[in-house]
């Protein structure tokens, strides 16, 4: 997997849309080492985004997408909203993404109002180092500057040789990320999509995620989030992930998101593919066929 710096600034443009017609949004992409092709997790940030702009009453909840087709990096892209319901304390709409003419992408979005606690508990956070604790260390697999992300442990996803436990904690932040919540839930539903594969290779000898795209095919199929309760994406969240099934040429992993005071602010799902090449043969300069 090749090595990409990718600034706040570019992500949050990612999120900054024009809507064309009401509803409808023109998208811009950024590239992450995806082989021309655009990074799930930004797109179902921009589903997020998108929905809670059609909804300002409300906002996000849960959201779960299927990624069919590639999106390339390229060319810009089109989300439509097409709001199946809207009351009094939910919304639900279903988000669609086109590129070129073609469908590539769609989401299921539940929006909600807030509602006074009939009950109330939460899964505790780990208990591992303040990110102040840990050294900034750059890494291909960290989709962000290393100044904004800390990995708890030694743990090298991109190392084929480092094995370890299916999971990993991870501090992340992004300092210049406004107050707009909905944009901090499309910055933390990005962040959640990046490290879960590599979490599913950890335990297997050989083959570490720079091998990806090179010696066997790896992509997400589909991810999903839950927010739990409004947070600061600009100071550290801690991402505790882990892969709990690989096998049949697919895996899947789950996560859960706290601040730095232990609070769970959100949780994640994610699934997908991992296998041999079609006839076992490489897909090197012709990466567009890879999946």
């Amino acid at each position: 997997q090749e090595e990409v710096e990718v600034s706040v600034a570019a992500l949050l443009e990612t999120l900054d849309f024009e809507e064309t017609v009401e509803g409808t949004y023109r998208t811009r992409n950024f590239d992450t080492g995806e082989r021309g092709f655009t990074f799930g997790g930004q797109l179902l940030a921009q589903f997020v985004v998108a929905s809670a702009r059609t909804e300002q009453d409300k906002r996000v909840k849960s959201a779960h997408a299927v990624f069919a087709r590639p999106v390339l990096v390229e060319q810009e892209a089109e989300i439509s909203i097409d709001t199946l319901q809207s009351g009094r304390s939910f919304a639900s709409v279903s988000a669609s993404l086109s590129q070129g003419g073609k469908e590539c992408s769609r989401a299921l979005v539940l929006l909600t109002s807030e509602e006074p606690d009939l009950i109330r508990h939460a899964a505790e956070m780990p208990d591992v180092p303040t990110p102040e604790e840990l050294e900034s260390e750059p890494s291909g697999a960290n989709r962000e500057t290393s100044e904004n992300v800390r990995i708890v442990g030694d743990v090298d996803i991109l190392d084929t040789d480092c094995i370890g436990d299916p999971g990993m904690q991870v501090w992340m932040r992004w300092p210049d990320a406004g107050e707009d919540p909905a944009v901090a839930q499309g910055l933390l539903t990005h962040g959640s999509a990046g490290f879960l594969i590599g979490c599913a290779l950890r335990p297997h000898p050989g083959v570490g995620q720079s091998a990806a795209h090179v010696e066997f095919s790896t992509g997400i199929i589909a991810h999903s989030v839950s927010f739990h309760e409004l947070f600061d994406a600009r100071d550290w969240l801690l991402y505790s992930q882990r892969s709990t099934y690989s096998g049949r040429g697919r895996a899947y992993g789950i996560g859960e998101v706290f601040t730095r005071t232990g609070q769970l602010v959100a949780g994640f799902s994610q699934e997908s593919m991992i296998r041999h090449f079609p006839k076992g043969v490489s897909s090197a300069g012709r990466e567009n066929t890879v999946l």
